[in-house]
């Protein structure tokens, strides 16, 4: 599986928190309107996500999933 992250798009209140600390700056807030009546964070582009799990772990909703290649995260695991 490559990197990638996944948004529950109809959970999120668009705070804009993942936008800003994604080092790739891949996030973005969406054209369009969520059930909430926000504009959901997404990602531009999921080939350039490193699967840092930053933009996850600031998210107040808990509406992000950030997936890893399991021999990249191996390799990460072995490296310390």
């Amino acid at each position: 599986m490559e990197p990638r992250v996944t948004f529950f798009e109809d959970r999120c209140k668009g705070c804009e928190l993942c936008v800003f600390v994604c080092p790739e700056k891949i996030v973005y807030l969406a054209d369009r309107i969520n059930k909430l009546g926000y504009r959901p964070a997404t990602v531009t582009d999921q080939e350039k996500c490193i699967s840092c799990v930053i933009c996850a772990r600031i998210c107040p909703d808990v509406v992000i999933e950030v997936y890893k290649d399991e021999a990249v995260a191996r390799a990460g695991r072995a490296a310390r």
